[in-house]
């Protein structure tokens, strides 16, 4: 793929499968989580964990009743769990490139639990929005919009970076350009405005008008 070059005013990240992966934590925990609370390991095979809630995932496999105790313990399990969390090629060149007001995370997990592997990563965003920011998760756009708004950003004037296909929806749906990343999916089914293989094929150059992105080559 030839380079793509472009302004945008802002660009917003997932965290998970985009800046780092967290994969054998997740795996872990959620497996340990899944044998204390009795769901078989047939039915747990089903269940789509990457770029979800851990709500969302857990009001799919228990009552409503047992839900907010069970969310509860999987984000302990996962707090306490960073073992293995690695930042994925390209995230420090790309995030050093670029000043606070310009960036920022947008995660479906908790606030502690991104911060926690965030802290963990080396990475200090100077605006995370988390589950607990928004009353809608990925993919509707709100997490986003949201973003954009506290940053001060028109959502038009965005870019989104994510490597699931929820986030991507959700993105567009914020009316935002959007770049995939091929770490955790495969290409057939991320539908964006590029595709790259990770960060390291995207550059930034900041200046009074904006970011000026090469994103692909």
């Amino acid at each position: 793929m030839s380079p793509s070059h472009f302004r945008t005013d802002a660009l917003l990240f997932d965290m998970d499968g985009t800046l780092v992966s967290s994969l054998e934590s997740v795996v872990r925990c959620w497996t340990r989580w899944a044998r204390e609370y009795g769901i078989t390991a047939e039915r747990f095979a089903r269940v789509q964990l990457h770029g979800r809630p851990a709500a969302e995932i857990i009001a799919e496999l228990l009552p409503a009743e047992r839900v907010q105790q069970a969310l509860a313990r999987i984000e302990e399990l996962e707090v306490q769990d960073v073992d293995g969390l690695v930042v994925l090629p390209g995230t420090f060149a790309l995030l050093r490139s670029l000043p606070a007001e310009r960036w920022a995370v947008v995660t479906s997990a908790t606030r502690r639990l991104a911060e926690a592997r965030l802290a963990a990563a080396g990475i200090a965003p100077g605006l995370l929005v988390s589950a607990g920011d928004i009353r809608r998760g990925k993919p509707d756009p709100e997490p986003f919009l949201l973003a954009a708004e506290k940053l001060g950003y028109l959502p038009g004037r965005c870019t989104v970076f994510e490597d699931a296909p929820a986030g991507l929806q959700a993105g567009r749906a914020a009316g935002m350009r959007t770049v995939a990343l091929t770490t955790t999916h495969d290409r057939s089914e991320l539908d964006a405005d590029l595709l790259v293989k990770d960060l390291s094929q995207v550059s930034a150059q900041v200046d009074a008008a904006g970011v000026a992105l090469r994103v692909g080559g």
